[in-house]
């Protein structure tokens, strides 16, 4: 790895070798997980990279691949599977200046990747009354290209499904690394080599995203007895297609009163919730439903006189409710899982008993592969390892497949799966092995069996070959 000889090539570029602001920048959000802080707090890289455009990203990768150099891209760093933490070393591609907005037309959006989420909507809804179809809790912090390679779904899944489902990605220009790198538009079945792979088989230049009308949401927190009695009225809600909905979160108490501090005037310390966006037009008859479903409307912002100072609904929700409860409890850590339809409530019920005092139940409304049902978001008082593996192998045997996120590999993690098309991809636009190395286990291991039976968010290609 001649970083000497990677410096005088890259002569011009912004360029960042302090070690403290190159370890900063080596970071993303892993410490959720007390066993990938202990894997990974020492991992940093040798150099910061910031191109400012495509051109830059081709110089780049072509100069990292003469001198034998491992890259790693990251947008703003807020994911937390480690998917931007440069396990070799080497270079830190930092995509944040690529954040221009270049196109907006019906029904859709173009621009850079390190475009913050926030940012397109601002754009968007000033041009023609537009907004993302969905986007992750760190919408404010967060970029549309770190989401598109390391995310998964989010605020709005409750109508479009995630990121996985066809339509939610419209095109995206992506850089292979090489002696002469190309550069591909991708569409179509194309996108899912590309999509949740952490920039392990090429760098994303341009994305195109679909947009949706944009509405001034209305955040309502609705309060009971019960965590089966929010999570019911969660699931009926979401099957109401006649109100539009953004957002339909139940959480289990005492999560809501012990960790969102800024609510906490609104709660009751055994107090069940359900966090809800709605539309300004469907309000009247979201309140008359919860009436009928007799839940407790405690925090309405259409109502509240003095909203200052307190989050919004989707910074209660998604991952944001361990971030909230990380801040007040560091025990605090999470899993992340899938109530498979038909049966998701029951198999909430169940495994929200399984646990008591030690698994706290989150729920997150999704529409998937056509249904409605939920993602789980549970939190977790951590005591052990071993005892965090056995939670994960319970909700396992009892039929809640579970996407690790206290393991840093995609396969391990259980959201992309890798198969023999994904393989010749990363060979075509990574030959060397070189994109964001150690995170995809069938390219550092030959005899990795990637054909098992496991649940994968992602879906493998092999069946379009």
């Amino acid at each position: 790895m001649d970083l000497a000889g990677l410096k005088r090539d890259l002569e011009g570029l912004k360029i960042e070798d302090n070690e403290k602001i190159v370890q900063q920048k080596s970071r993303d959000f892993y410490w959720y997980s007390p066993v990938l802080k202990r894997q990974l707090d020492h991992v940093t890289g040798d150099l910061i990279v910031s191109p400012k455009n495509e051109a830059e990203v081709i110089r780049t990768l072509a100069a990292c691949y003469r001198h034998g150099v491992p890259v790693t891209p990251r947008g703003t760093g807020t994911g937390n599977y480690g998917q931007a933490m440069p396990l070799s070393g080497g270079v830190v591609l930092s995509l944040a200046e690529m954040n221009e907005v270049t196109a907006i037309s019906p029904g859709r959006v173009v621009c850079g990747p390190g475009t913050v989420l926030a940012d397109i909507d601002r754009a968007t809804r000033a041009h023609s009354g537009q907004e993302l179809r969905i986007h992750p809790s760190t919408y404010n912090t967060a970029s549309v290209g770190g989401f598109i390679a390391g995310g998964s779904g989010g605020v709005g899944s409750i109508n479009f499904g995630g990121l996985r489902d066809f339509g939610n990605v419209i095109r995206l220009r992506v850089v292979t690394m090489e002696a002469e790198p190309k550069v591909l538009d991708l569409t179509g079945e194309a996108l899912h080599k590309v999509t949740h792979a952490y920039g392990t088989n090429g760098i994303i230049t341009e994305v195109e995203m679909p947009l949706t009308a944009s509405y001034d949401w209305v955040d309502v927190i609705v309060g009971f007895d019960s965590f089966m009695g929010a999570a019911r009225y969660g699931n009926a809600l979401a099957c109401q297609d006649g109100i539009l909905t953004k957002l339909i979160t139940p959480i289990a108490a005492p999560v809501p009163y012990a960790y969102f501090k800024r609510h906490q005037r609104f709660l009751r310390e055994d107090q069940s919730v359900c966090v809800v966006m709605v539309a300004p037009h469907a309000l009247d008859a979201f309140l008359a439903f919860t009436r009928r479903e007799g839940g407790e409307v405690v925090f309405n912002t259409a109502t509240v006189d003095d909203t200052k100072g307190l989050p919004p609904a989707h910074e209660l929700a998604w991952n944001h409710t361990t971030l909230r409860a990380l801040r007040v409890d560091p025990s605090i850590t999470y899993l992340q899982s899938l109530y498979p339809f038909p049966n998701q409530l029951a198999l909430v019920e169940k495994m929200d008993a399984m646990f008591p005092g030690e698994v706290f139940s989150h729920l997150e409304f999704v529409r998937f592969d056509g249904n409605i049902t939920c993602f789980g978001l549970p939190l977790v008082k951590f005591t052990t390892e071993e005892r965090l593996d056995e939670i994960v192998r319970l909700h396992e045997d009892n039929g809640c497949p579970i996407f690790n996120p206290h393991r840093y590999t995609l396969e391990e993690g259980g959201m992309k799966q890798t198969d023999d098309v994904q393989l010749a991809f990363k060979r075509e636009a990574d030959p060397r092995g070189l994109l964001n190395p150690g995170k995809m286990i069938a390219w550092e291991n030959p005899n990795y069996d990637y054909r098992s039976g496991k649940t994968f968010l992602f879906k493998g290609l092999q069946k379009a070959s």
